[in-house]
């Protein structure tokens, strides 16, 4: 891939590529040789970057990620007319329910936009998971369990967005960005959580080129000997901070709030506290950044009022959860915040006449029947990874019910 270092299209691509463990190597027009010779080569002009080069083809010029799936021979495409379970969203939930569906017999299908993993995925390491003392990387937690599904039978295709559900008599399609649909008897929403934009001047116009949303566990290799901060106080942001911190001259977390020990698993704290040259300000806030070709400096606000500017090309933000559920539509029922409302909340008097049918709602089961949804897309889950598996365990369990009562 030849491209420019702060550009936000190369980002998305090389994330996508490294959280799909495809293997690749990034040449930087500004800074490599042979970059500027292979865009030459292609008449690669500005518009053409990311330069994409693939065996045995045209190079792809500025690819979507679907097109660059399809280069590689990932699968994007549905191989059956019909499904028992469509499963939204291959983070832990959906992971856990396509192992579980195929296992018992059902054909299963998931569709993921990114890549296999969700936010867990690019965890560089879970430490309190089950049955793994010395935890393990998000990345390898999701390889195995997409290998498992896949080794049960189960359907895995990439790259597609969703962007509806309808019922069509007894099946529900599930449809993508374009033309295409996938029918099912049932469908399980598992599309998770992303983090929350924020808000201030030069943020938005430096998003990709300095400012990140999450990140991959092998990102903390670029920030090699500089100064990295680090906004926010759950668990993904401390273990953010301890992988940046091998690399990084010094990690600044940047938390709101009074206390970390508030949001965050004890065990983690302790290592932060224990690490050198990670440093946490408490009741602080990024309200501004400012860069020209890239992220230069932010503007913090502390607690007691005043406002201060740091240098840094790196602010990676792990702040609030925002439900991907926009793509749903009003069949669904939702909370203000965009959770999906399942089980006995849906029989609270607000939601009572979005039921349908003369049965109650499975324990996971939205206002459509035959619709569920599990992990952190729900209201009221836990945010964790092994809550999250239980609930796509569960929804396997409840889809054997709803298909029986068919």
């Amino acid at each position: 891939m030849v491209g420019h270092r702060w550009s936000q299209a190369s980002h998305e691509l090389k994330t996508f590529l490294s959280r799909n463990h495809v293997p690749y190597q990034w040449l930087e027009l500004e800074r490599d040789d042979e970059a500027r010779r292979l865009a030459d080569l292609a008449g690669a002009g500005v518009t053409d970057l990311p330069l994409v080069i693939v065996p045995d083809a045209e190079p792809l010029r500025a690819p979507s990620t679907l097109t660059l799936a399809e280069a590689l021979g990932l699968r994007t495409r549905a191989e059956q007319p019909l499904y028992d379970l469509c499963i939204v969203g291959a983070g832990p939930a959906g992971l856990a329910a396509a192992v579980y569906a195929a296992s018992e017999g059902l054909r299963a299908v998931v569709v993921e936009k990114e890549a296999p993993g969700g936010q867990a995925g690019q965890s560089a390491s879970i430490q309190n998971y089950l049955g793994f003392p010395k935890g393990l990387s998000g990345a390898d937690l999701a390889r195995r369990a997409t290998a498992q599904a896949s080794r049960f039978g189960a359907e895995m295709l990439l790259a597609r967005d969703v962007v509806g559900i309808e019922t069509r008599g007894p099946v529900r399609a599930v449809r993508f960005a374009g033309s295409d649909d996938i029918e099912a008897r049932a469908v399980l929403i598992s599309s998770g959580v992303s983090y929350r934009r924020l808000q201030g001047p030069g943020l938005e116009e430096l998003a990709g080129r300095g400012v990140f949303y999450g990140s991959s566990a092998g990102e903390a290799v670029q920030c090699q000997g500089d100064d990295v901060y680090v906004v926010g106080a759950a668990n993904s942001a401390g273990q953010a901070a301890l992988n940046f911190a091998r690399y990084a001259k010094r990690v600044v977390m940047l938390v709101r709030g009074a206390r970390l020990e508030d949001s965050m698993s004890m065990y983690l704290v302790a290592q932060i506290q224990a690490t050198d040259n990670i440093e946490v300000r408490l009741g602080a806030s990024v309200v501004a950044a400012r860069g020209t070709e890239h992220l230069e400096a932010i503007s913090i606000a502390t607690g007691a009022g005043s406002l201060e500017e740091a240098s840094t090309n790196w602010l990676f933000v792990y702040i609030g959860a925002q439900p991907r559920t926009d793509w749903l539509g009003d069949a669904v029922v939702r909370d203000g915040h965009g959770f999906i409302v399942t089980g006995n909340d849906l029989l609270a008097s607000s939601n009572l006449r979005a039921w349908p049918l003369a049965r109650t709602p499975y324990a996971l089961e939205s206002s459509v029947p035959g619709v569920f949804a599990a992990g952190d897309v729900r209201l009221d889950s836990m945010k964790r990874v092994a809550s999250a598996v239980g609930e796509g365990a569960m929804t396997v369990y409840l889809v054997h019910r709803y298909l029986a009562s068919m």
